[in-house]
């Protein structure tokens, strides 16, 4: 029938006989635990401890016991790094619905591995560690073993063995059936837990800039009075005291604070220049504060790793090398061991680094404006943060690279800051447990960019508009709330696992939401989702389903109906299905959505296992929007862009 297409019910019943036929030749029972083996550790999908934990932990030749379980949702091997992290997973809401029933489990034996701890009480072994089957085996809890993250039970295949180490090392010996009433296995993502971490980082953050900002100091030296030069001033003035400069442009080749002082300026009357060659001012003593000026003149050297040959570069221990390429590069301002010190009202031109900060906890950056030369192509990052946790506040970075870059941050909080013309708005690495809140990023690759199995991190109430893409999350055990993406290639890039995803608004992107994880674990309910070109992709992978409980998201107007009216549809919604994708903007398919033939289909492909659906469901979708003022005040504000264009 060249030329021709099928009425609409003639294609019905075509797709209704195919999947008829497949359904009769893809069931594949799922295998009995006596048809699996455990696998290399490496080739599992892996949950538990984040990325930096492992590399310390295996850098300093400690060993971490380990699960493998075999999942009847899955068709791949899911690596737990520590018994913990099993437990806790196995007990998260709605994982039964999105793993299945565990099929077998294998688990680090320490029978054989002559275990031990170091005096801190690390766990380490000389022997070779195997997989035992996890029935087989008793478990040491409550011990002296610990990894950097904390606490950990040891398995053995052999009592005799978990006997003396309980004899060593002390610890209570259980069979493994006991596990999960004996490991502490609370919920950190839990959103009562979570709403709690950010008022927690919050108050950290609040405490941390009033220690910066109430500091009172007499000027002790004024330039150009009592002293010729910024460096004769620095030199001369007592700690604790401030060192005036009046307007008017200050010439350095390179100036070290190494003793606690104000310097202030005029504001932007007041310019601090540097040669050209390096960074122009480092900052090496606590308390320091730098307030109300310009500073121009860096160098344009973002990174030191290429001034090493490749044996130098493979001396290093991987976190120096990170420091290296990011954190030894010129910059307006180097802040070292420099605790408690404040930058505020300072503005930045500079075509390397705007603001470096190595091991300098607490200290604040405020209502201060880095500017990189180059665009995002260009230049390098507007401030790197390394080792300790520091609050920037108020801000804005416009270019370069990155315009916040952490490396082992763990605890940073960046707020109320500004985005723009960059490759990446804030860009974390190896940094768990931050806060980013009510920040704006335009025209980035990525407003925010989340890389290497993180944990606990907060995104709440950030902005992100005409990027690439919005947020790229990463990691486990975060919170992303309230946060706005709209007129995005990308929405959210959903890459993290055992997250929660809540009250976001995505809205005029290609794709609202990116489904990349491997693992189904992530919790998403209660966002709004509406007027993208496709609402959800996923790759492929397992079903993903986007309800918690019986709560789930607003995808606006669906095939449905809501007879009870509690405000959800009693129809299932498939933002990533051939059929529901098209709903709001294929004719017909609306129609489709509601037909008998496709209720078939949904039926024997949730309860056929060779069948059963990749992609994303939400089972009980929203009737109404979650935020109408935030959807409204965001088609105003679009609106209003548009007659400006």
């Amino acid at each position: 029938m060249v030329g021709r297409t099928l009425p609409l019910t003639a294609f019905v019943a075509v797709f209704v006989v195919a999947v008829v036929v497949l359904s009769a030749t893809l069931v594949v029972p799922v295998g009995a635990a006596d048809d699996v083996e455990p696998v290399p550790f490496e080739d599992t999908f892996t949950l538990g401890l984040t990325d930096e934990t492992v590399r310390q932990t295996e850098a300093r030749g400690f060993s971490i016991p380990r699960v493998e379980v075999y999942y009847s949702a899955y068709e791949y091997v899911v690596g737990f790094n520590s018994v913990g992290a099993y437990v806790a997973e196995q007990e998260r809401t709605g994982h039964d619905r999105r793993f299945g029933q565990p099929v077998a489990a294998f688990v680090s034996d320490y029978a054989g591995a002559n275990a031990s701890l170091t005096d801190d009480g690390y766990l380490t072994a000389e022997g070779e560690v195997d997989f035992a089957p996890a029935q087989e085996t008793v478990v040491v809890v409550d011990s002296r073993a610990r990894l950097p993250s904390g606490p950990v039970a040891v398995p053995f295949s052999d009592r005799d063995a978990a006997a003396a180490f309980v004899d060593a090392y002390g610890g209570e010996i259980v069979p493994w059936k006991a596990v999960p009433e004996r490991v502490t296995a609370r919920d950190p993502a839990s959103e009562s837990a979570l709403r709690d971490a950010v008022e927690n980082r919050s108050a950290w953050a609040n405490d941390a800039v009033a220690a910066a900002t109430d500091r009172e100091r007499p000027t002790s030296i004024v330039v150009g009075e009592d002293a010729d030069s910024l460096e004769a001033a620095v030199a001369a003035a007592p700690p604790n005291t401030t060192v005036e400069l009046p307007p008017g442009t200050y010439r350095t080749d390179g100036l070290l604070v190494n003793k606690s002082l104000t310097i202030a300026g005029a504001g932007n009357a007041t310019t601090i220049r540097g040669d050209g060659n390096g960074t122009v001012l480092t900052i090496a003593a606590p308390r320091t504060t730098l307030r109300a000026l310009r500073i121009d003149g860096v160098g344009d050297v973002g990174s030191r790793r290429s001034t090493l040959n490749e044996t130098e570069i493979e001396g290093l221990n991987w976190s120096k090398n990170v420091e290296l390429a990011y954190g030894r590069g010129d910059a307006a301002i180097r802040l070292v061991d420099a605790e408690r010190s404040l930058v505020e009202g300072v503005s930045i031109e500079t075509p390397a680094s705007g603001i470096v900060t190595l091991d300098s906890r607490g200290a604040v950056v405020r209502e201060s404006t880095v500017s990189i030369a180059g665009g995002t192509q260009e230049g390098f990052m507007g401030l790197v943060a390394m080792y300790e946790p520091i609050v920037v506040e108020r801000s804005r970075f416009t270019g370069g690279r990155d315009g916040v870059y952490t490396h082992r941050a763990d605890g940073i909080v960046v707020r109320d800051s500004a985005f723009a013309d960059s490759r990446f708005g804030i860009h974390e690495m190896y940094t768990s447990d931050s806060l980013l809140r009510n920040n704006t990023a335009r025209d980035t690759n990525a407003g925010i960019f989340m890389m290497t199995r993180p944990s606990g991190n907060l995104l709440v109430g950030n902005d992100v508009r005409d990027s690439r893409v919005g947020i790229s999350t990463a990691g486990s055990r975060s919170y992303f709330a309230s946060n706005v993406v709209a007129d995005n290639g990308r929405g959210f890039n959903v890459y993290s696992s055992q997250s929660l995803y809540v009250h976001n608004t995505v809205v005029g992107n290609d794709v609202g939401l990116r489904a990349g994880d491997a693992l189904a674990t992530n919790l998403l309910t209660a966002n709004d989702v509406v007027g993208n070109e496709r609402a959800a992709t996923a790759s492929l992978g397992p079903l993903r389903v986007w309800t918690v409980g019986d709560r789930g998201n607003y995808w606006g107007p669906i095939p449905g109906t809501d007879t009870d009216a509690d405000g959800h549809y009693e129809r299932g919604f498939r933002p990533t299905g051939s059929v529901d994708a098209r709903v709001q903007s294929t004719p017909g398919a609306w129609t489709l959505a509601r037909s008998p033939a496709v209720d078939l289909v949904r039926t024997v492909q949730e309860t056929v296992p060779g069948l059963r659906a990749t992609g994303v469901v939400d089972v009980a979708p929203r009737t109404t929007p979650v935020r109408p003022e935030r959807l409204a005040a965001l088609r105003e504000s679009r609106n209003a862009t548009e007659v400006a264009g």
